[in-house]
């Protein structure tokens, strides 16, 4: 078997434009709707962060322009959003030599606001350069006929545009449990809407939350590999601190997956989805002074060579154990 067994983003990436593409990440100021002014509340295992791009953080913290808020997108936020996108293309340049770029709004959930506003956003946004590809990551419950109808309107033949939607499980107990307020059925139907639009999406998931282990793990993928998206993210659960999350794991009522049990549960996931599904990401990254657990998880580069070489030595491939099966 030559080659990675399964569709690397990376691969996606390079044969789609010839060349390297970085994504610069944006932290454009949102919150999410379950969260309170304050910083509490949201998914137990969500942090203030949120997803932040490490290289951004003194931007944000430094700027002090914006306090997490959905609704008006004003001429301080777009200042903000300025200043990131210029420090992104600089510090991907100085450290890959990077020239291609996509805009990638990261952080929190970025349709948390009315479409006019995000237009406001995306318009200047999408002026500071010449990029090759937009990608807005958000919930469920944020996402709306309205919104996909507004992001389909920055696609073009040359330029893709994608959303990144959170489902993380596809059992609402385990939805309920760690505090994501929206359904299965919400999340259905907001990635219909994107589909109808034409806007390729990318589902997250993460492996071994509260509650699961590999059946309910692999009735996700299989619920999610009958939509066929466009790309994936997997993730291990990563205990961070400060969070609800942590505070059960330090009360001894939750433990995450090891490394290995996340290998065994990316080799199976990768099986039942499609072949042509991007792979976009199979682990968490969480700065070390932020991760309570695990803490001895193995490096990324080391998961993903283990990972090829597993499935090479099982002779595994993605889409192996996917059966077609659309979801009307």
């Amino acid at each position: 078997m030559q080659g990675s067994p399964f569709f690397r983003y990376s691969r996606y990436l390079k044969e789609k434009y010839g060349h390297p593409v970085y994504r610069i990440s944006v932290d454009a100021g949102f919150t999410c709707p379950h969260r309170r002014a304050d910083g509490s509340g949201g998914c137990t295992f969500c942090d203030e962060v949120g997803s932040r791009a490490v290289y951004q953080e003194d931007v944000v913290q430094d700027s002090r322009i914006v306090i997490r808020r959905g609704g008006r997108i004003d001429d301080d936020r777009l200042e903000l959003v300025r200043r990131q996108i210029e420090r992104g293309r600089d510090f991907l340049h100085r450290r890959y030599s990077a020239r291609s770029f996509i805009l990638y709004f990261q952080a929190f959930t970025n349709t948390f606001a009315p479409p006019a506003q995000l237009k406001r956003l995306f318009d200047f946004s999408l002026s500071l350069g010449d990029f090759n590809e937009l990608i807005v990551s958000t919930r469920p419950d944020c996402l709306t006929r309205t919104h996909a109808s507004l992001l389909s309107e920055y696609k073009r033949d040359d330029f893709d545009v994608w959303v990144e939607l959170g489902l993380q499980s596809a059992h609402n107990r385990t939805l309920r449990r760690v505090h994501r307020c929206h359904t299965v059925e919400r999340f259905d139907r907001a990635f219909q809407h994107l589909r109808n639009a034409g806007i390729k999406v990318s589902v997250h998931l993460m492996f071994g939350l509260p509650g699961e282990s590999r059946p309910e793990i692999m009735e996700t993928v299989d619920h999610v590999a009958r939509l066929r998206p466009e790309g994936v993210k997997l993730h291990n659960v990563n205990v961070v601190e400060g969070t609800l999350l942590d505070k059960e794991y330090l009360a001894g009522e939750y433990v995450p997956p090891s490394d290995e049990q996340h290998l065994e549960y990316v080799i199976e996931a990768l099986q039942r989805l499609p072949a042509e599904t991007v792979i976009q990401r199979v682990t968490c990254d969480t700065v070390d002074e932020r991760l309570t657990a695990p803490r001895n998880f193995m490096a990324k580069s080391r998961f993903y060579q283990l990972l090829d070489s597993e499935m090479q030595r099982r002779n595994l491939v993605q889409g192996g154990l996917y059966e077609k099966k659309e979801v009307t």
